[in-house]
């Protein structure tokens, strides 16, 4: 007869091999042996009141998005790309941010990442060192920059990020001495 701490076990035991496969059904192995993560699935796209104040991409109707539920591997400096986002109420970023459950000035210093690099808020209130065009801010990251759910009200009907993305406040490009009207920036950023 099995106890209820061996079936506890085993369940959990599933629980990870599942979770595993399916982290492993969207991170491969590329040529350079690295994790590549790729789309895990397409979300329509849905048009609505999208909010214009740092130039977002809008959903479009009928217009399929990809979805990420990981991001590339962390490394001692990660590649990225940085983008421009309001953490203002009634700006570009829709809701409050999801580390607090509040709004952010956009004189703040403050970033979301993307789904796989947020890890289920592991990385919030971090402090992470961005460095660009050989300049480097230190930012707090307070939201995730979702890679799976978009195109509704809650995300600004914009869609999901991709899967490298390192979403900044107008203070972040301000620091770098970045021109926020590129909207997109090579990036890289680290862990300090």
């Amino acid at each position: 007869m099995a106890t209820a701490g061996a079936i506890a076990s085993t369940a959990m035991f599933f629980l990870v091999v599942l979770s595993a496969s399916h982290m492993a059904s969207s991170l491969r192995l590329g040529a350079g042996g690295l994790g590549v993560c790729r789309a895990s699935g397409y979300l329509p796209g849905r048009s609505g009141n999208c909010e214009k104040s740092n130039d977002p991409d809008c959903c479009e109707d009928g217009k399929e998005y990809p979805q990420y539920r990981c991001s590339p591997p962390v490394m001692a400096s990660t590649k990225a790309v940085l983008t421009l986002n309001s953490f203002e109420k009634g700006k570009d970023g829709g809701g409050p941010s999801e580390c607090d459950n509040a709004y952010h000035s956009d004189e703040e210093k403050v970033v979301a990442l993307s789904t796989g690099w947020f890890s289920n808020m592991a990385r919030c209130g971090h402090q992470i060192k961005i460095s660009a065009n050989g300049n480097s801010v230190y930012a707090k990251v307070v939201d995730e920059c979702d890679s799976v759910h978009g195109c509704d009200d809650e995300h600004n009907f914009e869609p999901p990020c991709d899967n490298n993305i390192v979403d900044a406040s107008p203070a972040v490009w301000d620091a770098l001495g970045l021109d926020q009207s590129v909207g997109m920036v090579d990036i890289t950023w680290s862990e300090e």
